[in-house]
């Protein structure tokens, strides 16, 4: 697959208000070595990627896009012959897909794009010739990267783009009976519905997500509490409190467990956003208020300016002004 660190690290740069001359004097690197690696000419060395990762205050998630010498070779290996995959190339991949998910929470949707639809054209282009036993893993991850490209094109409101992609990742999980990737991808419709302010969307969309076999306890919990705000909004409340209901029955199972690692932004204190949305939704003003506050404030710093988490503030700033 084609490393993609280049085409990142100019637009994390320009977001960032730094031109390539800037840049190279802010990072004390020679301004030709610097062009050579922006252009796509020359693979960054790993202190190079660091020194980029600071600059555009991506938290170690730009840095971690480049892999190894040994793993880099190991995925070219694989690209040229899919039937002779093996389980590091899908270790390494699944690495690099970690990485452009941490990005998302620092960079803007539109940053990571254009180097997300390529790692995935290429991805699934090698699931179609892959054989062997680690093919089904590689389908996980293929599922997991179709379903993050659906998630970013929806951030951006182009929903003609992310819904093929959505409903092509639930395919791929279905076929491997991965229902944590399932629901996940039926989610990103239930948020693709709420912009568009679609209440019955909302609640079909959350409430099969919920209601998807294998699903994580944190997962059901937070698309429980969104199809109620879909309920609420259309005027079914004792439905919409039904939910919340069976949401709150999850909790302390859902306590006990890691979130899901494809959805590893699935905490308690998370919930509190989703618990601040449905709350919203049937009108209990303070109470969302002090839902979203909460979950806004507990958010690990490097989320806290998040683009996802805007709609939350915007909840939140409604819920203050109705209270």
């Amino acid at each position: 697959m084609r490393d993609e660190f280049a085409a990142l690290a100019r637009r994390a740069l320009r977001d960032a208000g730094y031109s390539m001359k800037a840049a190279a004097r802010e990072t004390h690197y020679d301004p030709a070595y610097l062009s050579r690696v922006l252009n796509g000419k020359q693979r960054p060395s790993k202190a190079l990627a660091l020194a980029l990762d600071s600059l555009t205050g991506s938290g170690g998630a730009l840095a971690a896009t480049v892999l190894d010498d040994d793993d880099a070779a190991r995925v070219a290996r694989s690209t040229e012959n899919p039937s002779r995959l093996d389980r590091g190339t899908v270790d390494a991949l699944a690495g690099v897909l970690a990485a452009y998910r941490r990005l998302d929470d620092t960079a803007q949707p539109r940053t990571i794009i254009p180097a997300t639809m390529v790692q995935m054209k290429e991805l699934t282009r090698v699931l179609k010739e892959a054989r062997g036993p680690h093919r089904d893993r590689l389908a996980d991850v293929a599922s997991e990267w179709i379903q993050f490209t659906g998630w970013l094109f929806a951030q951006t409101r182009e929903f003609g783009e992310a819904v093929p992609l959505l409903n092509e990742a639930v395919e791929l999980a279905d076929e491997t009976r991965n229902g944590t990737l399932a629901a996940q991808a039926l989610n990103f419709k239930g948020y693709i519905a709420r912009q568009q302010g679609r209440p019955q969307g909302i609640a079909r969309w959350f409430g099969a997500a919920a209601n998807t076999p294998g699903a994580h306890p944190a997962q059901r919990i937070g698309d429980y509490l969104q199809a109620a705000g879909g309920l609420a909004e259309m005027g079914e409340r004792d439905a919409a409190l039904r939910m919340v209901d069976d949401a709150e029955k999850l909790m302390d199972k859902a306590a006990k467990l890691p979130p899901p690692t494809t959805a590893y932004w699935l905490t308690p204190n998370f919930n509190r956003l989703n618990m601040g949305i449905c709350t919203l939704a049937l009108g209990r003003h303070n109470e969302a208020a002090d839902h979203l506050r909460t979950g806004l404030a507990g958010l690990p710093d490097e989320l806290k300016d998040a683009p996802w988490t805007w709609e939350h503030k915007d909840a939140l700033r409604r819920a203050l002004e109705a209270a």
